[in-house]
């Protein structure tokens, strides 16, 4: 059964904590921003800014990285879009209160969908460094952990988002409107 009330119930129903609240989201905010600005500085150096990037570890392998026909294969350097994309996490990471999982499903899936792939995107690169140029660019790795640390809390929080749609969806309420916000629906759990 279902209720459209705004009764205050911030953990969702059979977890321990609550995935939306700040204690859980601001970490990730905090490395989407530390990730985008090292995007940044790489970008700027990709767009040829700035002549040298720091590298204390590998030579030049940054260099080699940072130059690579994979770092440039659209028209515009893969930092700058990772920039971006970190712009987006910590945007959609911000953005509602600590009960989005259920007013703000779309919000929520925005930011899981953001995350999920940016982790994805970082492993890849990190795999083409070593095994396309025999290089390794410090920045470069340390900005694919903050993507890969970012993804289990974000991907909590998008789970409990969709199994409070699948609630809606077997209480018969309409599932569009719950999605948008528009209707916070309130189910009862027995």
């Amino acid at each position: 059964m279902a209720e459209t009330k705004n009764e205050i119930h911030p953990i969702p129903p059979g977890w321990d904590y609550n995935p939306s609240s700040w204690d859980q989201r601001i970490p990730i905010v905090v490395l989407a921003a530390v990730g985008m600005f090292i995007a940044l500085y790489l970008g700027i150096y990709q767009l040829d800014i700035i002549t040298t990037v720091w590298e204390p570890f590998f030579g030049d392998g940054s260099t080699t990285i940072l130059n690579s026909k994979i770092s440039h294969i659209l028209p515009i350097p893969d930092a700058l879009l990772g920039a971006f994309s970190y712009f987006l996490d910590v945007a959609a990471g911000i953005i509602g209160g600590t009960r989005r999982w259920r007013t703000m499903p779309w919000m929520v899936i925005v930011f899981g969908l953001a995350v999920g792939p940016l982790g994805i995107v970082s492993i890849m690169l990190v795999v083409f460094q070593p095994v396309l140029f025999d290089a390794w660019c410090t920045l470069c790795l340390a900005s694919a952990v903050i993507s890969i640390t970012m993804i289990g809390p974000a991907m909590d929080e998008m789970l409990a988002s969709l199994q409070y749609m699948q609630r809606v969806k077997h209480s018969g309420c309409s599932m569009w409107k719950a999605f948008w916000g528009v209707e916070d629906v309130v189910l009862k759990v027995a």
